[in-house]
């Protein structure tokens, strides 16, 4: 069997697994809705006109985030330290392909059904926000789209290597609680992150933070963004994390002992 048909077979079975979850799935969506409850703060700061952006910028660029969020976020750490403890992941190396698009997989199905929902999540702020309705060119939406896709690659490629300490430390998803500190702050998932002092934005763009939700969320915004250095730069860090986990990998197997392995 080639190898589409092999990760096609594990697509199909992770979506029927997924929907048959789907109030789950809409607890997971509604979950993440941090960004609109951001937007009527910063909105309400950007009425007294004290920083460069407007209501309307305000409402477009955390739609932008939300819908960010929504479509990159990532659980492998946890999924695969509970295959890890509990012997699980055992049966999945004796598959005729690499465990990795088991998760990927698993990934992509739950955007499928997560997508109705979120794009009512986004209606509902338009809704709420009539002014600031927009519908972005299809080369905003062409370009946002490869860079939330780019995003997510990145996302998951990081949290797939920091999964990977589960076989020296059975409690990798404590680095995730770290690395999502750093994930909150240079972001901007909690604020733009040209309204952060000169300092701490040079410090962010030395991270892959800020191409995970400002970037992409400002694009989407119609805001002016570097797209060639942004997609680059997300590439790079894809590439560098993906070679680097592939090699936590084989290390992490020749010392993996659980039962059945």
């Amino acid at each position: 069997m080639s190898w589409p048909r092999k990760f096609g077979a594990q697509l199909a079975t992770a979506f029927a697994l997924t929907t048959t979850y789907r109030a789950e799935m809409v607890l997971w969506a509604l979950s993440g809705t941090l960004p609109i409850i951001l937007m009527g703060v910063w909105g309400q700061a950007a009425a007294t006109g004290s920083f460069d952006y407007t209501s309307v910028d305000v409402v477009r660029y955390f739609v932008g985030v939300l819908l960010v969020r929504q479509l990159t976020f990532v659980w492998v750490i946890w999924e695969f330290e509970d295959h890890v403890v509990r012997g699980l992941l055992s049966p999945g190396l004796l598959r005729p392909i690499d465990p990795a698009w088991n998760y990927v997989a698993n990934h992509l199905a739950e955007r499928i059904v997560r997508l109705p929902i979120v794009l009512l999540l986004i209606g509902l702020c338009f809704w709420l926000h009539p002014g600031s309705f927009f519908i972005p060119t299809w080369q905003q939406a062409t370009l946002g789209l490869l860079t939330i896709a780019l995003v997510f690659a990145c996302r998951f490629a990081m949290q797939f290597l920091l999964a990977t300490s589960c076989f020296f430390n059975e409690r990798a998803s404590s680095l995730e609680s770290l690395s999502f500190i750093c994930y909150a702050f240079f972001s901007g998932m909690l604020a733009p992150l040209d309204l952060y002092p000169p300092l701490v934005q040079q410090v962010a763009y030395y991270t892959p933070f800020p191409y995970f939700v400002f970037v992409p969320a400002s694009l989407l915004a119609g805001r002016e963004v570097d797209v060639v250095h942004a997609l680059l730069v997300i590439s790079g860090w894809t590439i560098g994390l993906i070679a680097v986990q592939r090699w936590a990998w084989r290390k992490g197997l020749a010392h993996y002992s659980a039962m059945g392995a």
